[in-house]
């Protein structure tokens, strides 16, 4: 044991808190072995985008991390957190280009290589950031394992994972229905599509008849594709328009013949009933062309704006070329009406603009092959979810899965690992660049110019990070990984590929439980945004509050799968507790005594404060760790900080304080052991969330050389006795019930008095064994148990479950004052039976709730019932 007083006078995080983690860094401790003797237990941390600091989000899922692989090494596993980072390829490409057009840079003036520079160079300042800021959290992963998804073995096993689909018939390039962004000027998958409730226009125009016999109506929320239109729909059983089935339309502005067809794709409930047909830039248009076998006419170019097939709006911005064909199609009379019309906008997620549906040549993987075995993999529960109900979106997800489109036109990413013979046409898919054509030996071949969707590599990131595709001890032994901690709003982004990636490629599902949070809001439930100005840093938070209590935060009242709150007042209490503990730690470290504690290490002479506190630890224990297996991580914390700061700290400590100071040897060794083990064994518990402080306080009380790899506490059954717990509950609500009494009546700690205990049945023996406690704790001068009221009435009453305690106070007090405060518990009491009495008449509660619930709430009608009789005696006595 070091020297106590060695634990500083105040609780100041910011004095211990990177001298701890470079010592447990310097120790290698979070360094797991491959070590065949014992289990592994393996999370990958979902990596972090290198586009900037963690935010809030990014603390929870950390911590929450953490609390698990701290807890499982603590058990024995051999316990693996490996970290990385994410290059990001959109995010990461646009946030490097705006940087440079700063200086003056543009992108395409520089070249790729030289642009790539400036990105690799911003990936490692970033991701040093990163590195430092997971630090600052705690986190106890493996750096010495840390990947990038740009690092070479992992590019490798890209480069690989393509070359097998490809090979096997599962990636294909073709023109296809695209998501494009005109901003990014690239290609996205649905996966990237945010959709955003926007007040736009209904446009009804009018297109003529080439016969001249009239003309129909068609509505459109985007006028400008109007100039790409190859057709018009009716429903084929639509009445009102199966005369008008074959003949053609003069398309306006462009002066084209075209058809009307009959689909029955067309909503006859819908706007008109008559749609026009865009094969190019609607998914559903390009549907019916196929049908039809229309032409796609692509009036857009990649920046959104008009092409030559435009005619006289070539050039011109989509949103510009709007509003002239609108005023163009007013002039020659064929605007019919504008009306208001919510509709729900595709955005890019990444920068929020509007996406052009456009038909493209891209590169895609057919997923239904490959969605088959990973929906079984969730159905059989070879990896669960927990919540169970995000299963739900996994399901929808992958049921309703379209193939998916993988290459972006980008120049941040994995570069496609495919070659293009220009001399005979061979396109060559190949983990290593070829040299020569496999077909006609031709020496220069073309590479392809997109990249990866960033998707694509993080798919693979369990089993990449750990040496795949190479056969490596690491991955032969940390693979299958145990738990993914994520966030619900990219179950469909990662959890499935990841679910697909591994099926696919090492034939297990990559971990057996997906353990689903929330995200972090702000005080008023608002997502935390930069146009909100609502976001908290947690570096800014940890150095006002420390680390520890932001961790504890985070996890207070976290429960799997829901948001949370962030409120600031909630962290400084969570500092308060750790204050609370840091004291108690320092109260009882400087009153052991070596020599007695080794003297008396095996005494079993137990006090009933001993005994109660021992019982509750070990009951503790059995809790949280079912708590923790189940990953009610919230819950768990929560029965912790209860123990540590009300059983513990203002109970045990208090009661056991006399014996500190006046006990004999024996009492002392005995109380001394009893506390230095109820401390450890509550500080093993609360480490997972608090790593900082437990550690500071247990390298001065405890064995081994950090708390870390300490042995998780193991529940001793015999220890557990209830009916200790039951006594000294009892002996506490008499205490706390005389200290408020007390201080209702505003008497002096100083001045004591008599206490006359009449117990309930059985209760007689409790009270009798407490009677230290009543004396120091409820200011007794003298302690008696009575088997009636006292006479006399210038006792004052109090009233508890288990026994009435008369105190000679009335002296003191105003007699009509003590009949008031008995008045006004009647009254509480009252409402009390009659909410129980509301329960246990409801025939919906009594059908629903656990029989042991029903039990409870019928035991508690039966002692208020007996203390409000109590208390209607005591009123009867003084008036």
């Amino acid at each position: 044991m070091e020297d106590m007083k060695m634990l500083g006078t105040t609780y100041d995080p910011k004095e211990f808190e990177k001298r701890l983690y470079d010592k447990w860094m310097e120790m290698g401790i979070f360094t797991p072995k491959v070590n065949k003797d014992k289990k592994p237990y393996t999370i990958v941390m979902p990596p972090p985008n290198i586009t900037g600091k963690l935010h809030m989000g990014h603390a929870l899922d950390l911590t929450l991390q953490d609390m698990i692989i701290r807890y499982k090494r603590m058990q024995g596993f051999e316990a693996l957190w490996l970290p990385g980072e994410d290059h990001a390829s959109i995010a990461t490409e646009v946030r490097v280009e705006n940087e440079l057009l700063k200086q003056g840079i543009v992108k395409k003036e520089i070249g790729r290589e030289a642009f790539l520079e400036k990105v690799w160079e911003w990936s490692d300042e970033y991701r040093e950031r990163i590195r430092e800021q997971i630090k600052k959290m705690g986190s106890s992963c493996d750096f010495t394992r840390e990947a990038f998804t740009m690092d070479e073995n992992l590019s490798k096993a890209v480069r690989t994972v393509f070359v097998k689909l490809y090979d096997e018939g599962l990636i294909y390039r073709g023109n296809r229905m695209t998501n494009w962004c005109p901003k990014c000027t690239t290609a996205l998958s649905n996966a990237e599509i945010e959709y955003k409730e926007s007040e736009g226009s209904l446009w009804h125009f009018r297109y003529p008849l080439t016969d001249g016999s009239g003309y129909i109506t068609i509505a459109t929320t985007r006028p400008e594709t109007m100039l790409g239109d190859t057709a018009v729909a009716v429903n084929p059983d639509d009445d009102r328009y199966k005369a008008l089935i074959g003949k053609t339309l003069m398309l306006p502005l462009v002066d084209k013949e075209i058809p009307i067809v009959a689909d029955s794709y067309v909503d006859v409930e819908f706007g008109t009933g008559c749609v026009k047909i865009t094969p190019a830039h609607d998914p559903n248009d390009y549907l019916v062309g196929e049908r039809h076998n229309l032409p796609s006419v692509n009036v857009l170019d990649d920046h959104g704006r008009i092409n030559s097939n435009g005619g006289k709006y070539a050039g011109l911005d989509r949103y510009e070329a709007r509003k002239l064909i609108v005023r163009d199609m007013e002039a020659l009379g064929l605007l019919d009406s504008i009306r208001p019309h919510l509709h729900n906008l595709s955005t890019h997620d990444r920068c929020g603009t509007a996406i052009e549906p456009m038909i493209s040549r891209q590169w895609y993987v057919k997923m239904e092959p490959l969605a088959i075995p990973a929906l079984e993999a969730v159905r059989n529960k070879d990896t669960k979810f927990v919540p169970e109900r995000f299963e739900k979106t996994y399901f929808n997800w992958m049921e309703n899965i379209e193939d998916w489109c993988i290459s972006r036109q980008l120049w941040w990413g994995h570069r496609i690992p495919v070659w293009y013979c220009d001399a005979c046409g061979e396109t060559i898919a190949s983990v290593d660049a070829p040299h020569t054509c496999p077909k006609c030996g031709f020496d220069k071949l073309r590479e392809e110019e997109d990249v990866l969707d960033t998707w694509f590599s993080s798919a693979l990131w369990p089993f990449s990070t750990l040496g795949w595709p190479d056969k490596t001890e690491d991955l032969e032994y940390f693979y299958p990984t145990s738990t993914l901690v994520t966030g619900y709003d990219i179950i469909f982004f990662w959890v499935a590929r990841m679910v697909f990636s591994g099926l696919y490629n090492m034939k297990e599902t990559p971990f057996d439980t997906v353990f689903i949070h929330g995200i972090v809001r702000d005080s008023e439930g608002r997502k935390m945004s930069k146009s909100l100005g609502n976001g908290v840093d947690p570096l800014e938070t940890i150095d006002e509050y420390g680390a520890d209590a932001l961790r504890f935060m985070l996890i207070t009242g976290n429960a799997p799968g829901n948001d949370i709150r962030f409120y600031p007042e909630r962290v400084e209490a969570a500092r308060n507790f750790a204050n609370k503990i840091w004291n108690a730690s320092r109260f009882v470290l400087m009153n052991l005594n070596d020599e007695l504690l080794e003297r008396y290490k095996d005494s079993r002479n137990y006090s009933l404060a001993d005994k109660w506190i021992l019982s509750r630890l070990n009951s503790l224990i059995a809790d949280v760790t079912a708590n923790l297996d189940r990953f009610e991580l919230g819950v768990a914390l929560q029965k912790v900080y209860d123990f540590l700061w009300n059983e513990l700290c203002d109970w045990y400590i208090e009661l056991i304080k006399p014996v500190f100071y006046n006990g004999t040897d024996e009492e002392k060794g005995t109380s001394f052991n009893v506390i230095r083990n109820v401390l450890i064994a509550g500080l093993k518990l609360l480490h997972p969330v608090m790593p900082f402080i437990t550690e500071e306080i247990y390298s001065h009380l405890g064995d081994e050389a950090t708390i870390v790899t300490a042995p998780w506490p193991q529940p001793d059954e015999d220890m557990v006795d209830l009916e200790t717990e039951m006594n000294m509950n009892a002996v506490i609500e008499a205490i706390r019930s005389i200290r408020n009494l007390r201080q209702e009546m505003n008497v002096p700690s100083s001045r004591k008095s008599k206490l006359s205990i009449l117990p309930q049945e059985g209760m007689g023996e409790a009270f009798v064994m407490a009677t230290d406690y009543l004396k120091k704790l409820a200011f007794a001068d003298e302690v008696e148990l009575v088997t009636s009221e006292p006479s006399g009435k210038n006792n004052v009453a109090v009233v508890t479950g288990d026994a009435r305690i008369f105190i000679p106070l009335l002296d003191l007090i105003d007699r009509d004052k003590e009949i008031d405060r008995l008045r006004k518990e009647e009254e509480k009491l009252m409402k009390e039976i009659a909410r129980v009495t509301s329960k246990l008449t409801n025939e919906k509660f009594i059908s629903k709730a656990p029989q042991a619930v029903i039990d409870e709430e019928k035991e508690k009608g039966t002692r208020y019932e007996a203390m409000i009789q109590s208390v209607r005696e005591r009123i009867e006595s003084l008036t």
